[in-house]
């Protein structure tokens, strides 16, 4: 699907799903407050999205921002004794890898897992 065929709702919508995108990468400089907002986004415009090949994106969305923070908090309980670094390191890989697939997607014009 190139750019010239999406129509002006899609357009506005890979717009919104791009801004969710960039608030997960926020996150790295602002804790999880970024994650909130980004999650927060994605719940709003949902139904709007429904059907289309942006629902896998605010899927993947979605499930990155709750593994993240599942992985933060488990990290932060578990950082004294030793194993939370453990925990933070694949938590931050994974959000990255999640970020960089679904924004390679996206930008492909793509849904998540589309992209081979």
């Amino acid at each position: 699907m190139s750019e010239q065929k999406l129509s002006e709702k899609e357009k506005s919508l890979k717009q919104i799903t791009a801004v969710v995108y960039l608030f997960q990468v926020l996150a790295f400089g602002f804790a999880g407050l970024p994650l909130l907002v980004a999650v927060t986004i994605n719940f709003v415009k949902r139904g709007e999205v429904k059907g289309t090949w942006l629902e896998s994106h605010f899927n993947w969305q979605i499930k990155t921002v709750w593994m993240t923070l599942a992985g933060l908090a488990l990290a932060g309980v578990t950082f004294e004794t030793g194993i939370g670094l453990f925990i933070l390191l694949p938590t931050v890989l994974l959000l990255i890898y999640r970020i960089v697939i679904g924004w390679n997607a996206l930008n492909a014009d793509k849904s998540v897992g589309e992209l081979s």
